[in-house]
């Protein structure tokens, strides 16, 4: 499905996101901005797209919130007691749940760095999109998406210039979102989307 337009974001949450809470989160350090977007994409088990627990929660969202079960899924042994998270997870049908404040660090990024700048974390928006390196992301996603962007540039203006992935703010240890990702298609739809609002 595609949310209504345009999105807001009011203390850091999103209006069109379901809030589900991560522990998985801290402050950022101060004096940091927030001045960036990065794009993951995320599949439990991988390639596998909405896969739940035995109780109906989604496994991504279930990693992020600690719930996920590791006998479940053999795959699941090789991330046991990960402790990750990401402020937006938007599904192949462009639902959207939001885990952290977006004013706080999520755990998205690991080991990182952007333009010289090293930990991401402390100064990037982390967005998950269900999908893999293999398979192409769905209409409803990229619509979603561009208006999640418009969203947070409108609320993170410092974010504006900077729009890029994890693969490349941690080369050679990431691979997403992958080379099915389209981002002149994206970029298009944010300019499209902003070009609307005026």
């Amino acid at each position: 499905m595609s949310t209504a337009s345009p999105m807001t974001i009011h203390a850091g949450r999103l209006s069109a996101a379901t809030w589900l809470a991560s522990p998985n989160h801290n402050k950022r350090p101060k004096n940091v901005a927030i001045d960036t977007i990065v794009i993951h994409n995320i599949s439990l088990p991988p390639n596998k797209f909405g896969a739940c627990n035995t109780d109906g929660l989604n496994y991504v969202k279930a990693l992020f919130t600690n719930q996920l079960d590791w006998e479940a899924h053999p795959y699941f042994q090789t991330i046991k007691g990960a402790e990750v998270s990401a402020h937006l997870f938007i599904e192949r049908d462009g639902a959207i749940t939001q885990f952290v404040n977006f004013n706080e660090r999520a755990w998205h990024a690991g080991r990182s760095s952007y333009l010289g700048r090293p930990e991401c974390n402390d100064y990037s928006i982390g967005i998950e999109l269900e999908g893999s390196d293999f398979v192409s992301f769905s209409a409803a996603q990229y619509e979603t998406l561009a208006k999640v962007i418009v969203a947070i540039y409108d609320a993170y203006p410092k974010t504006r210039r900077h729009l890029t992935g994890h693969s490349d703010i941690a080369p050679g240890r990431k691979t997403d979102p992958g080379d099915y990702f389209e981002w002149t298609k994206l970029r298009e739809m944010v300019t499209r989307h902003i070009a609307s609002q005026s």
